[in-house]
C-alpha cells in the first residue's frame, strides 16, 4: 500500500468513525446523555466578532506557516508559535463575544467560584474527600469533585492574587494554554528531531483543540503543566541532568493532582526515555513525583482514597447512565473532533512506520504512546463522553504525527484542520 493511499484510507476512517458515533444513537434509539453525540455540545449555528479574525489567521498560517516554520530561527519559532496559538484560541472564543472568554470560568460547576470561597487551604485539603459524594452535606460542584484538589488550589492562588472576573481568569487560561505547543516543540528538539518539530508546529497551533483550551482548565492548565513536565523530562534525558529530572518529576507529579486521568502520562514519560535512550532521569523524577504526593498526604488528602470515593459518585451520576459499550469507542470519535480529521492520515502513516521508524523514531514513539494513553483512558470506563475536553492534554502528543506527512500535503492538511475548527466552533456550543 502506498503512503498516499494509506493516508487517504486513514482520513476516511477518521471521518467515518465520527459520523458513525453521531448516527448510532439515532439508529439504535438510545440516549447517549449528551446533546450532540459524540460531542458534549448543543447545535447552535452562529457567527461573532471572532469569526473574521479567525478566518484571516487561518488563511495566514495555511499560506505561510510551513515556509516560516522551516526558516525561522528556533527561538523566534517558539515565540511565534505561542503568539499564533494564543491568537487562534482567543479568536475562536470570541465567536461568542467576550462572554466566550469570561463565562466558562465562572460557571457554577467550575473551579473559580468555589476558589473564591476557600479561606483555609489546610482545612479544604483535609476535608476534600469527605465532600466528594453526592450525599455529602456541602458536596463539591461537578468539576471540583471530579478532580484532585491541585486544580482548585491553582484557582485559589488566582483569587488571592486579586483576580475577580471571569474574563481575567479566561485570559490566564488562554495564555498558559498557548504555551503547550511550545513545550511539545522543546521536547521534540531535545529528542533530536528538530526538523520534525518544525514540520509539526503549524498543526500544533492551528486546530480544533483550541476551542476547548480557552474555556476549560483541562486545556488552559492541565495541558500546559503536562506538556512542560514531559518537555523538561526530555531535556533532562538529553542533558543527563538530575536537577531537570527532579523538576520534571514535580511537574508530572502535580499533574496527578490536577486530574486523576493524568497518571496515564506515565506512558508518554516512558516513551520519552525510550526515545532518548536513557533511564537516568527515571529515579529522580519518580522520587520528586512521590514527594508531591507526600506533601498532599501530609495535608490530609489521600489520592487513592479520594479516587475510590469519586468512582462511587461518578457511577451514581451520568457515569452510571452512559453506555460503556457505546462510549468505549465513541470517545475516540470525540477525540478525533478535538484533534482534527488530519489525525486519521497521520495515524495511518504511523502504522506504516512502526516496524521501521528510521530517523523519525521519537515521533513514532510519542505518537504511539499518545494513542495508547487515549485507549487506556477509554477502556478505564471513567471517561465516558466529554473527552474532547478531558483529553486535551493528550492531543498535542498525537499531533506530533503530522510531522510524518509529506511536505506537499501540509497546506491541504492544515486547511482541513482550520475548516474542522471553524465548523465545530460556529455550529456547536460546548456545554461548559
Amino acid at each position: 500500500m502506498t503512503r498516499r493511499l494509506a493516508a487517504l484510507i486513514g482520513l476516511a476512517v477518521a471521518a467515518g468513525w465520527v459520523l458513525l458515533a453521531m448516527l448510532v444513537p439515532t439508529w439504535l434509539s438510545f440516549d447517549a446523555h449528551v446533546h450532540f453525540p459524540p460531542v458534549h455540545a448543543e447545535w447552535r449555528p452562529r457567527v461573532g466578532v471572532g469569526t473574521g479574525p479567525a478566518v484571516v489567521l487561518a488563511l495566514a498560517v495555511i499560506g505561510g506557516g510551513p515556509r516560516v516554520a522551516r526558516r525561522l530561527p528556533w527561538r523566534w519559532l517558539l515565540v511565534g508559535c505561542w503568539f499564533v496559538a494564543l491568537a487562534w484560541i482567543v479568536a475562536l472564543a470570541l465567536v461568542d463575544g467576550v462572554d466566550g472568554l469570561a463565562d466558562p470560568a465562572v460557571h457554577k460547576n467550575e473551579y473559580f467560584p468555589t476558589a473564591l470561597g476557600v479561606g483555609d487551604v489546610r482545612a479544604m485539603l483535609s476535608d476534600f474527600t469527605s465532600r466528594i459524594p453526592y450525599q455529602a452535606r456541602e458536596n463539591w460542584p461537578v468539576h471540583v469533585a471530579g478532580h484532585p484538589p491541585g486544580a482548585l488550589l491553582f484557582f485559589v492562588g488566582l483569587a488571592r492574587l486579586g483576580l475577580e472576573s471571569g474574563l481575567a481568569v479566561g485570559l490566564v487560561l488562554c495564555t498558559l494554554g498557548a504555551t503547550t505547543p511550545v513545550a511539545v516543540l522543546v521536547a521534540l528538539r531535545a529528542l533530536g528531531v528538530e526538523r520534525a518539530a518544525r514540520a509539526a508546529s503549524p498543526f500544533l497551533v492551528l486546530g480544533p483543540v483550541a476551542i476547548w483550551v480557552g474555556v476549560s482548565a483541562d486545556g488552559g492548565l492541565f495541558a500546559p503543566v503536562a506538556a512542560w513536565g514531559l518537555a523538561t523530562l526530555a531535556v533532562a534525558a538529553a542533558r543527563r541532568s538530575i536537577r531537570l529530572a527532579v523538576v520534571a518529576g514535580i511537574l508530572l507529579g502535580y499533574c496527578a493532582f490536577l486530574s486523576y486521568g493524568l497518571v496515564l502520562l506515565g506512558i508518554l514519560a516512558v516513551a520519552i526515555l525510550v526515545a532518548a535512550r536513557t533511564w537516568r532521569p527515571l529515579v529522580p523524577a519518580l522520587v520528586a513525583a512521590l514527594g508531591v504526593a507526600a506533601i498532599f498526604l501530609a495535608f490530609g488528602y489521600s489520592w487513592p482514597e479520594a479516587y475510590g470515593v469519586l468512582r462511587v459518585r461518578y457511577y451514581d451520576g451520568l457515569g452510571g447512565e452512559r453506555s460503556y459499550l457505546y462510549w468505549v469507542w465513541a470517545d475516540l470519535a470525540a477525540f478525533v473532533v478535538s484533534v482534527g480529521l488530519v489525525v486519521g492520515a497521520a495515524t495511518a502513516l504511523l502504522l506504516r512506520r512502526l516496524r521501521r521508524p528510521g530517523d523519525d523514531r521519537p515521533v513514532v514513539l510519542l505518537g504511539a504512546a499518545a494513542w495508547l494513553t487515549v485507549v487506556a483512558a477509554s477502556l478505564s470506563g471513567m471517561s465516558k463522553a466529554e473527552v474532547e475536553r478531558i483529553w486535551v492534554p493528550f492531543v498535542p502528543w498525537v499531533l506530533v504525527l503530522t510531522a510524518l506527512l509529506p511536505e506537499r500535503w501540509q497546506r491541504p492538511a492544515m486547511a482541513l484542520q482550520a475548516v474542522c475548527a471553524l465548523t465545530v466552533q460556529h455550529l456547536l456550543w460546548p456545554k461548559w
